[in-house]
């Protein structure tokens, strides 16, 4: 059903555009706002208006907000390259490859490790939302690596505990554009969506909390390779720190890396890889820790810098 809510436009909002106002007041991206507005869901002072009219502080709204889309149900799916690196009755570690991510969810129609673990047969808790049954964190669909997904009821409550409190020592590696200089630091920088609304995330003001730590491994005449300890893990998180700092990730076309380098090194996505994930295991109190090695395509825009 539709959400029809009715409010005056705050004073902070004063002279806003109609989108804008109503991405931040119904925490919206701007062009599902502007969307809403051209359908003919608000209503200022009862009169339909366009969605860069300025809004004036004390009008009343009327919104009719669209019923949510449907979460798509995982189905058996097999996932071509997706490793499992360990398995037991409380967890599964797999290595994803590029063009996956964790779970289904709406508009995206390829493969997901949910669906691929079902199609291999195992048997996951069903904590958590149905379409995304035991999976407790998530890659950016072209980032490879390792990710740990519960099976039973009490890995998924304790691993979803463990990367709340940040006990999970998550370790990437990625190649960023130039030096960083210092070649060893921390970015804490908050992180939220991007003001264009066009889903890309950025360093914002009154963003979430984020810290990434990096260490540069190897310097090349025109990159370098860092290690990041991720202290918190929000989406896009080491891509968004990267581009804040001026040295984007190589491939890394959406926040601004360079598409010449990115061709030449045959580039075709972030260099971006998950080598390392270590936890304290659910049941069994031991620490555990797994590893993944480069796949072939960023193993080899390293050989290329290091013949140059």
């Amino acid at each position: 059903m539709s959400d029809t809510r009715s409010l005056p436009v705050p004073d902070g909002l004063e002279g806003e555009r109609l989108d804008t106002a109503i991405a931040r007041l119904f925490g919206l991206s701007r062009t599902r706002a502007a969307e809403i507005i051209v359908d003919g869901g608000v209503l200022v002072d009862g009169v339909t208006a366009g969605k860069s009219d300025r809004v004036q502080a004390g009008v009343w709204l009327e919104v009719t907000l669209p019923p949510p889309p449907t979460a798509p149900v995982p189905r058996a799916e097999p996932v071509p390259g997706m490793k499992i690196v360990h398995e037991d009755a409380d967890i599964i570690v797999v290595d994803k490859p590029i063009g996956v991510v964790a779970h289904p969810t709406v508009g995206w129609t390829g493969p997901t490790v949910l669906e691929g673990l079902l199609a291999s047969g195992v048997q996951l808790t069903m904590s958590g939302a149905a379409e995304r049954q035991g999976i407790v964190h998530r890659l950016d669909a072209n980032t490879s690596g390792l990710m740990v997904v519960a099976k039973s009821e009490i890995a998924y409550s304790v691993l979803k505990r463990a990367f709340k409190e940040r006990t999970v020592d998550k370790r990437y590696h990625t190649l960023v554009q130039g030096h960083p200089d210092p070649l060893r630091g921390t970015v804490d920088a908050p992180i939220g969506r991007h003001p264009s609304g066009d889903g890309r995330w950025a360093v914002v003001a009154g963003g979430r909390h984020s810290v990434t730590h990096y260490d540069t491994q190897e310097a090349f005449r025109a990159a370098s390779l860092l290690e990041i300890d991720l202290e918190t893990g929000r989406t896009h998180q080491i891509r968004v720190h990267m581009a804040a700092l001026r040295h984007p990730c190589v491939g890394d076309l959406l926040y601004g890396a360079d598409p010449t380098l990115a061709e030449r090194l045959n580039v075709r996505r972030q260099w971006l890889h998950a080598v390392r994930l270590g936890f304290v295991h659910p049941t069994e109190r031991r620490p555990v820790e797994f590893s993944s090695p480069w796949p072939d395509d960023l193993a080899a825009a390293i050989e290329l810098l290091r013949e140059d």
